[in-house]
């Protein structure tokens, strides 16, 4: 059977989770700390880091690592609930935005943010550093804005369909939102993609995780917040 190696409050490993789920492809979750692998997944992947999934084709194992890789990889491997659209315009942009989110959102918001709340509380490095979370909101402000102007313009991120662009957008936000940082009052268009992307039976499983040592605030499980 399939597995998927990934750690909960982790967006690339969302993603991964999301896009296994969409495409019907079962896989058994296996924890990894980030930030204390054992050897026997350190054997498995270079990169050393969350997700990384293994599959059986005929004849052997094969181990994939990352979310883009992972998602392109279940996505070409099933032909239902395809992920890309068919008009390669929209699928570039998909991959664009896709690629936006696992870069410039991650280096911009979640280096900040995500670092000071969840790896320096679970790892013990001290408490979070008030200038650095104030930074990371305000470039939380900037990508929220574009994300509305998206959504003010197309039924999903990258044009008229669910595509993984929307996993990746779900995959970041509902992180964020796991830790209280998203005012949904103040986006309203945003909230309302969010509380579709909730309704998936893809993500919901997400709103079930928990984390040692974390919270969430009480509208992260529910629906219709």
């Amino acid at each position: 059977m399939r597995t998927l190696y990934h750690y909960p409050l982790d967006p690339a490993s969302r993603q991964a989770r999301i896009v296994l789920a969409e495409k019907k492809l079962k896989a058994k979750l296996m924890l990894v700390d980030p930030w204390n692998p054992d050897a026997a997944f350190l054997e498995m992947t270079a990169e050393a880091m969350p997700p990384t999934l293994m599959d059986v084709v005929p004849g052997r194992k094969v181990y994939i690592s990352g979310a883009r890789a992972i998602c392109e990889y279940a996505n070409d491997g099933s032909g239902r609930n395809l992920l890309l659209p068919e008009e390669r315009v929209e699928r570039a942009e998909a991959r664009r935005i896709a690629d936006w989110f696992d870069k410039k959102f991650s280096a911009e918001v979640n280096a900040y943010i995500l670092f000071e709340k969840i790896e320096k509380n679970l790892t013990g490095s001290g408490p979070a550093d008030p200038t650095t979370l104030r930074a990371g909101r305000e470039h939380l402000q900037f990508h929220l804005n574009y994300i509305t102007w998206l959504l003010e313009q197309r039924d999903w991120l990258a044009g008229s369909t669910f595509s993984l662009a929307d996993v990746a957008g779900a995959a970041h936000l509902s992180c964020l939102d796991f830790l209280g940082e998203i005012n949904w009052r103040d986006w309203p268009e945003l909230k309302r993609w969010y509380q579709t992307i909730k309704s998936r039976p893809s993500v919901q499983p997400l709103l079930t995780d928990t984390i040692p040592g974390l919270r969430p605030p009480g509208h992260y499980r529910n629906l219709d917040f």
